[in-house]
């Protein structure tokens, strides 16, 4: 099976006024402010590359809008309800008639909205949920500059979820928020050292792995490939390493030292 190609890179970085806004909401205060705060230094523009950006609810502020539509960044952010957005979606707030099924009925509506706060209108699409046992309809409202369809921007905004999952990864994994330093830039550095060692592992996930382990977590591929024990036999002509099956079978293991020889550059 030949290595999987990667993804298309998305952006993610909030503007500084945002961060700033959300770190006083939240309690965050000092370094991790002024870490945030430098990433957005450089231009967010990046040549050949569609920058996307997913936010929930507390990114949902005009600036961060404006920020956006001004740097060309498709952007899907959740949108608090109000009287007025429910007054949109009052046609799909009735209970469909019949015995209802067991898997959820869903319903999207777009249409264009302006908050008092906001200089123009926006696009806002509306997601609708009946689920089967529930009196009420489970209801959220999303607000973006994409024109896909209602329902791929609605699948673009849940990918979310994903992110967060990856930055818990790190988190278990490499620890990587013990920043125990006194100095900020210490800090800096050593949490840059913990995200490239992350990406080495998910390099090695995406592109080395056989299919059939494919789905293990970086936590299985310290445990299982790196942090193992090994038996060292070295002879005249050759070093023997003897490992026990009971984690990684001969099989899978020599498929995975074959994939690692063709992720390497052919000489020039």
């Amino acid at each position: 099976m030949p290595p999987r190609s990667p993804r298309r890179l998305l952006h993610e970085q909030p503007p500084a006024s945002a961060l700033r806004a959300r770190a006083t909401r939240c309690g965050v205060k000092g370094s991790g402010v002024r870490l945030a705060l430098g990433a957005q230094q450089s231009s967010p523009v990046i040549r050949g590359c569609e920058l996307y950006f997913r936010g929930d609810a507390a990114f949902a502020s005009p600036g961060v809008y404006e920020y956006l539509e001004q740097n060309h960044i498709l952007y899907a952010t959740r949108l608090p309800a109000n009287q007025v957005l429910s007054r949109d979606i009052e046609h799909l707030m009735t209970r469909p008639v019949g015995r209802p099924p067991k898997r959820p009925r869903v319903f999207y509506h777009d249409f264009s909205y302006q908050a008092t706060s906001w200089s123009t209108p926006r696009r806002v699409i509306a997601k609708v949920e009946w689920h089967a046992g529930e009196l009420f309809p489970r209801v959220g409202f999303i607000v973006t500059n994409m024109t896909a369809k209602a329902k791929n921007v609605v699948r673009f905004y849940n990918k979310r979820g994903n992110c967060e999952q990856w930055i818990k990864e790190g988190k278990r994994t490499l620890t990587w928020t013990r920043l125990s330093c006194t100095r900020f830039s210490s800090n800096q550095v050593r949490l840059a050292l913990f995200v490239l060692a992350y990406n080495l592992g998910n390099f090695f996930r995406r592109f080395a792995l056989p299919s059939q382990v494919s789905h293990w977590s970086l936590s299985s591929i310290q445990l299982k490939l790196i942090k193992i024990g090994a038996k060292v036999m070295s002879h005249s002509r050759r070093t023997i390493f003897q490992m026990a099956e009971v984690a990684v079978p001969e099989a899978l293991f020599a498929a995975l030292l074959e994939r690692i020889r063709c992720l390497v550059a052919a000489p020039t």
